[in-house]
């Protein structure tokens, strides 16, 4: 009899590796699934952040345009040396990249 008790426990033993296995298998896919909805609510934020900064573009040069406009000699000169501004740092920051 004590060899029956002992092939059953050997047996629940090998069954509670089993279980043991597929529980961590369980764990390691629903970290995949948490870090995949991580990943997925920081690209929709990027996108929300760069379709804010492009509204914001667009009614800053908006307001530009009407100040150019307007006729005004400093504010087309400011307008100017703004552009100018921009282009020599976007060339700067691109020299920097590549």
């Amino acid at each position: 009899m004590s060899s029956q008790a002992w092939e059953r426990e050997q047996q629940n033993n090998s069954r509670l590796d089993e279980l043991a296995s597929k529980v961590s298998a369980l764990r390691g896919v629903t970290i995949d699934i948490y870090d995949n909805a991580r990943d997925h609510t920081l690209i929709e934020n990027t996108s929300d952040t760069f379709s804010s900064m492009g509204t914001t573009l667009k009614g800053s040069a908006g307001r530009l345009t009407r100040m150019a406009r307007s006729g005004d000699k400093v504010a087309v000169l400011k307008l100017a040396g703004i552009i100018v501004g921009v282009v020599v740092l976007l060339y700067w920051i691109w020299g920097l990249i590549f």
